[in-house]
């Protein structure tokens, strides 16, 4: 018997998401170290969870900016070809109708090399910018010790407030679908 088919949707919900992010991000790491054992592949996957925490996984135990300067080796013109071929495929599985029309874009529109180098530098610098801000941040959390910036204590503490507020949101959740459960066996018993 197979797997009902989800239909894959953006959920409303933060909690939802957070919730959801947690059970896949675990499923999905899982696959990536298993890609790049089996292939004897470098792989580096960088997410961010719906509470903007990051989580990277480089494979073999390698330091991310090794994966980065591998990509960056490549000519401009096979990274354009590349990402162009990946987007093509990405649109045409979510919306056929939508590929139909990018298709026919003319090609006087298309981002010549340089202008695609000089974009792509840029999208670099500013994507070495975030992770460096998020690894100082991850840094500040791991050891809260190090931080000297009253505002930036300020800011950990009100999130740990927030954090606080909704586990014990979801143990009074719990606690009532517990009690309910028990009350629903009991009545069952009877």
């Amino acid at each position: 018997m197979g797997r009902k088919k989800l239909k894959i949707s953006r959920l409303e919900s933060n909690k939802a998401r957070q919730i959801k992010y947690s059970k896949r991000k675990v499923g999905v790491l899982k696959k990536a170290k298993e890609l790049s054992t089996l292939c004897d592949i470098d792989l580096a996957i960088i997410m961010f969870s719906p509470t903007e925490k990051p989580t990277l996984y480089v494979a073999h135990d390698k330091q991310l900016v090794t994966v980065l300067e591998r990509l960056s080796s490549l000519s401009v013109e096979e990274r354009e070809h590349r990402r162009a071929y990946t987007m093509r495929k990405v649109n045409k599985m979510a919306n056929p109708e939508v590929a139909k029309k990018n298709s026919s874009l003319n090609k006087d529109e298309a981002v010549k090399p340089g202008q695609a180098l000089q974009l792509q530098k840029n999208h670099l610098g500013e994507l070495k910018q975030k992770l460096i801000e998020k690894s100082r941040i991850l840094r500040d959390w791991k050891n809260p010790y190090t931080v000297d910036n009253l505002d930036q204590i300020k800011v950990m503490e009100e999130h740990l407030i927030a954090s606080l507020e909704r586990i014990k949101e979801r143990k009074i959740q719990l606690w009532e679908q517990q009690k309910g459960h028990k009350a629903s066996k009991a009545k069952r018993t009877n």
